[in-house]
């Protein structure tokens, strides 16, 4: 088992074009080429409107801060700190107001093919089948699978494609148990070419 580890603080962030704010990129798999599966950890700075991806079904979580307002049309949804992570259709981007100040938010991107974000449950096994898995661990802790375990830093994606995973069960427990979510668990299947 080889997991693969990116801190965001080693990642340069890379300003909005709106200047309203930063994106951290933490995974664009493949490498090369038209990303299926996109990781990123986002500032949002300032009220405006999320960019659009055709195409692309988008899951959302607040990391930081006290949450958002997102406006889809006539509907509106406030995402906070804690709660389950919101997906939506990316080609319908919904305008977006802070509810208190600035936020930290956790981003995964998928085009053709199946995944989730879910929190972590401290300690409670995690087995859904993907073929690229990965953590992102808001706080330090310790992750174990396959019989290993190895410490991931705070604010850390760790993670593993089908190559280097055999598909058993993961887990992960905060160095230190608290009110923070600890992490959330992220997995992505592409879409099967028809032969």
């Amino acid at each position: 088992m080889s997991l693969r580890c990116v801190a965001a603080a080693e990642i340069a962030a890379q300003a909005w074009r709106n200047c309203g704010g930063r994106t951290r990129e933490l995974l664009a798999w493949p490498a090369l080429g038209h990303w299926a599966m996109r990781v990123s950890l986002a500032d949002i700075d300032a009220d405006g409107p999320f960019s659009a991806f055709p195409g692309v079904e988008r899951w959302f979580a607040v990391v930081e801060g006290a949450g958002v307002a997102l406006t889809f049309g006539a509907a509106k949804r406030h995402v906070v700190a804690g709660e389950a992570p919101l997906r939506f259709d990316a080609a319908l981007p919904p305008h977006c107001r802070l509810l208190d100040g600035p936020t930290v938010d956790l981003n995964l991107m998928l085009r053709e093919g199946r995944g989730e974000m879910r929190q972590v449950q401290p300690g409670a096994a995690w087995e859904p089948g993907f073929a690229i898995r990965a953590l992102f661990a808001n706080v330090a802790g310790l992750w174990r699978g396959h019989g290993e375990s190895m410490r991931v830093a705070p604010r850390t994606l760790a993670w593993a494609d089908a190559a280097n995973d055999d598909g058993g069960a993961w887990s992960f427990v905060a160095d230190t148990p608290g009110p923070a979510v600890p992490g959330w668990w992220l997995g992505y299947t592409p879409q099967r070419t028809p032969r």
